[in-house]
């Protein structure tokens, strides 16, 4: 299982990371990662014609898509299409940030948890 991260750097450009999960697996439960301590939660709903210009994420959070599909474009122009089940790390809470558009015009439904 993996995740993709999106932080800045230094610069306050922001970059994408593929980040592997490890798993441990136990058996007739299946194989579980460490686990993460979450704040909060939160469920999102967009409308069918989202698109937000670059903004930075306001809290680092994990970002559980759960239908439809989007494009992330961070900072330095490179641009990456995520659907259903796809998971992200948002860190760039700070520098230049990404901006977000639904690819499938529809309701797009996600979930927040925030770290």
């Amino acid at each position: 299982m993996n995740y993709t991260r999106i932080f800045s750097d230094e610069n306050g450009e922001s970059h994408f990371e593929k980040i592997e999960i490890p798993m441990k697996d136990e058996g007739i439960i299946g194989s579980l990662s460490e686990s993460f301590n979450v704040k909060s939660m939160q469920f999102r709903e967009n409308i069918a014609d989202y698109y937000w210009d670059f903004h930075t994420a306001p809290v680092k959070q994990f970002i559980i898509l759960l239908d439809g599909e989007i494009e992330i474009t961070v900072s330095t122009g490179e641009a990456k299409r995520f659907g259903t089940g796809d998971i992200l790390l948002v860190e760039d809470t700070e520098g230049k940030g990404h901006k977000t558009e639904n690819i499938k015009k529809q309701i797009r439904k996600s979930i927040f948890l925030r770290l």
